[in-house]
């Protein structure tokens, strides 16, 4: 039997049954995973493979939590082969290079690891139907300087990065024989979207929470500084004008420099330049300024992509030119009813497109047409750390001036996260994890030390 017979062969073959295939262990990704896993088990439907180039899950919205050190990973990551495992999905380890539409096959590159060993080998991964779900890296517009001396928060391994460099630099600052210089401690973050005003407000927190163990020569209010960049007339430009100027008016009291109006021309070692040729200078600078999707969906096998790489779907999700593939979340250019401007990149997106294809890829199994998906806009929320949350309920349902803050929209903003876990781990296991966390939580410093 001939390769391409063969390959078909595969593909029909009853016992089989439908492959799924997942790239991206993302929050839109492993949600659908995860509960299509646990159907077709039940069922013996068809299978389902995730692939995903890290090892562990995160859920992103909390990488800025990271960054600062407010988070101990070790309570929220999520072993993939683990999962897998738990929930009937076979997990495959790699980044995706490439794609063979005509044979239907996902290719998935080599690992290695940090002394160059391979761990996995270059390899084919045969679907029925793909689901690309690989979400977006940090877009530097090509700012000079920036892959050089900023540290991106798209990932795990970035905000760990950046916590380490940002302990080290207290460290180095207690050690150092000579007096603390202007700017040694100071911290620009580019980009005043919600992963940098969160951001900010969290490092308040953390910094001084750091200088209390004993690091006696660092002086908070004369050696620390938290700038906060945006190019934008405001901070939090998705968000409505009036959650905006009350997040505004609380970094001010905190001390943090919001800096709006503000373009970078170039990123330094020792800081940034502006496009008014004004100088700000800082030990480490977070560009949080834009993402985009990832360059391998520019030219993915004659796939349309639009100027971020997105994938362009229609209203069932499927790429306008491979039925058989669909994109979600982060990486997909959705078209939204009513409006001229895409689905928004969001994370009650990313969870409606998940659930929405749970729905309807067992009706595409069974033959029948499928739905088109329907965004919800259930409001934004933002939260500025122990400070305060602020956010607008039900966005265009009822009004985007119908805002909440404080206790309501902290409980609201965490109700977020319990609804991911639970979408990942049913209500028993997830109860045990959060009191698992809770205990941890006593014997240990509020922040990461090292």
């Amino acid at each position: 039997m001939s390769l391409p017979a063969l390959r078909e062969h595969r593909r029909h073959s009853p016992d089989r049954g439908h492959r799924v295939v997942i790239v991206g262990g993302g929050a839109a990704g492993l949600e659908l995973a995860t509960q299509l896993g646990e159907r077709f088990r039940r069922k013996g439907t068809g299978s389902v493979t995730l692939i995903d180039r890290s090892r562990t899950h995160l859920w992103k919205p909390l990488l800025h939590a990271l960054a600062a050190g407010s988070l101990d990973p070790g309570d929220h990551e999520l072993d993939y082969l683990a999962h897998a495992y738990w929930h009937g999905i076979r997990y495959v380890f790699g980044p995706m290079i490439g794609l063979d539409r005509q044979a239907r096959e996902v290719h998935i590159g080599e690992t290695r690891d940090i002394e160059g060993k391979q761990i996995t080998p270059e390899m084919r991964i045969g679907y029925d139907t793909l689901v690309i779900a690989v979400g977006s890296v940090t877009h530097d517009f090509g700012t000079p300087g920036v892959a050089e001396h900023a540290i991106p928060l798209e990932t795990p391994d970035q905000s760990k990065r950046f916590n380490r460099r940002l302990i080290n630099a207290f460290l180095h600052a207690q050690a150092q024989p000579e007096a603390i210089r202007s700017g040694q401690l100071h911290i620009a973050i580019v980009g005043a979207g919600a992963t940098g005003t969160e951001l900010a407000a969290e490092l308040h927190h953390t910094v001084r929470e750091l200088v209390a163990f004993g690091l006696d020569r660092i002086d908070p209010l004369r050696d620390i500084r938290i700038i906060l960049l945006e190019a934008s007339p405001r901070i939090l430009p998705a968000l409505p004008e009036n959650i905006a100027a009350a997040a505004t008016a609380l970094l001010g009291k905190l001390g943090v420099e919001a800096r709006t109006g503000s373009r970078v021309q170039r990123v330094r070692e020792d800081g940034i330049e502006l496009a008014d040729r004004s100088f700000i200078p800082a030990e480490l600078v977070v560009w949080a300024a834009g993402v985009k999707a990832p360059d391998v969906l520019r030219d993915l096998d004659g796939l349309e992509s639009n100027r971020i790489n997105q994938l362009v779907v229609r209203p069932t999700l499927q790429t306008t030119r491979d039925d058989n593939i669909f994109a979600i979340g982060d990486c997909a250019q959705c078209p939204r009813e009513g409006h001229d401007t895409p689905v928004p990149p969001r994370a009650q997106a990313a969870h409606q497109q998940a659930a929405h294809l749970l729905r309807e890829i067992p009706r595409r199994i069974a033959g029948k047409p499928l739905r088109p998906y329907v965004y919800r806009d259930y409001g934004s929320l933002v939260t500025l750390g122990r400070y305060s949350t602020y956010g607008s309920l039900m966005g265009s349902l009822i009004g985007s001036n119908f805002r909440v803050q404080g206790l309501i929209a902290r409980l609201m903003y965490n109700s977020l996260y319990k609804l991911h876990l639970l979408a990942l781990s049913g209500r028993r296991r997830r109860a045990f994890r959060l009191f698992g966390r809770g205990l941890s939580r006593r014997s240990r410093p509020q922040i990461k030390l090292h």
